[in-house]
């Protein structure tokens, strides 16, 4: 993956992180509820648990989460297509399925492409390709090119360059490796406020990158086991 690797040379790379279960989406809710909730990757109930987009809401943040083949805006449904909707967290919370305004916030990828374009992306954004590109069913030189179309334009854009960050993190490792939970995943953190060829031998799991994006957002962080949680503010420059 020459890209990833780029961005990983470039910028930050946190080398000992880990997710925290297996298979996937204990990982999502976890990145977002600060908590497992569910090892069933064919969850389709609401979650009612505090999560972010609470605590964005409550903030008067702005938030987005752009999934590829997602059918249509406000899709809280099921898998489809390539489309998986366990890597798609956002489309379980109460506060967005008893929502039209929240449910809106779900929206196709073509969206990501035209927000980035137009220089309006929101305070927050969620991006979820789908699992040809994500190297869950494609492979690796696949989901690497997938980063390289739509990512190089984002860092690139002009919103971007005025404090933005990126975070690119992988749910968990394979299923042969279950240490500390999940396994040792790439997290890679990339933009202007992230210190250049920075390596971390830091411990952290997904509750600590829970806590960073609260911290990088500014909103209340007592989000599940991410109150407790060290941010990892180490790759930053003074923000």
């Amino acid at each position: 993956m020459p890209y990833l690797n780029s961005l990983a040379n470039k910028y930050g790379l946190a080398a000992q992180y880990y997710a925290v279960t297996h298979p996937s989406i204990g990982n999502y809710f976890m990145l977002t509820t600060g908590q497992v909730l569910t090892n069933n990757d064919s969850f389709t109930g609401t979650v009612d648990t505090d999560n972010l987009v609470r605590h964005l809401i409550s903030a008067g943040k702005s938030w987005k989460s752009y999934a590829e083949n997602l059918p249509r805006p406000g899709y809280t449904g099921g898998d489809t297509n390539a489309y998986s909707e366990h890597h798609n967290p956002f489309s379980y919370f109460s506060d967005v399925r008893n929502s039209s305004n929240e449910r809106d916030n779900l929206a196709p990828f073509s969206q990501f492409q035209s927000d980035v374009a137009n220089h309006q992306l929101p305070d927050f954004s969620f991006v979820v390709p789908n699992l040809n590109h994500d190297a869950h069913n494609g492979s690796l030189g696949q989901a690497d090119a997938w980063l390289r179309s739509n990512m190089a334009p984002l860092l690139a854009s002009t919103q971007f360059k005025q404090g933005g960050l990126l975070i690119i993190v992988f749910d968990e490792a394979e299923d042969s490796d279950s240490s500390h939970g999940g396994g040792r995943v790439a997290m890679i953190v990339a933009g202007p406020g992230v210190k250049h060829g920075y390596r971390s031998s830091s411990f952290y799991r997904h509750q600590n990158l829970l806590r960073t994006i609260a911290y990088w957002v500014g909103i209340d962080p007592s989000i599940g086991s991410a109150a407790n949680a060290r941010p990892m503010t180490e790759f930053f420059l003074e923000k």
